[in-house]
């Protein structure tokens, strides 16, 4: 079981089902919104559960971005069309056991950084 929480600690989150794909995001959108590329986790909506003020912004006609209101912590990115969320690495409480498994909108990048060559590189740029 995977647990979180935001900055302030007013929302939290828990996870019961296996997470996979654990992946750090280049995207423009991602970048302005976290103030560097975005790792994140998918889980099933299934075993999936959260408390407290979550505020959602629609970033484009395909998906939504979860973040409190109070402290500003960017938590959750979800598809309209798929039944599972991404939910932030750095707002798990505690050892996860995942390791980053690949980078994907690479070719958006930002110039003041290198992506370290261990991980599987998705070179697509974000529209």
């Amino acid at each position: 079981m995977l647990k979180g929480s935001c900055l302030c600690g007013k929302i939290t989150f828990t996870a019961t089902d296996t997470a996979r794909d654990p992946a750090a995001c280049h995207c423009s959108q991602c970048r302005k919104q976290s103030g560097h590329y975005w790792a994140s986790v998918n889980v099933w909506m299934k075993g999936f559960s959260m408390k407290g003020p979550v505020r959602w912004y629609a970033a484009s006609d395909n998906a939504r971005r979860g973040f409190c209101p109070t402290c500003g912590s960017f938590l959750f990115w979800k598809s309209n069309d798929e039944d599972e969320i991404g939910v932030a690495l750095g707002a798990l409480d505690g050892d996860t056991g995942l390791l980053l498994e690949r980078h994907i909108f690479t070719a958006d990048k930002g110039d003041y950084y290198d992506i370290p060559g261990t991980s599987r590189q998705e070179v697509r740029h974000d529209e």
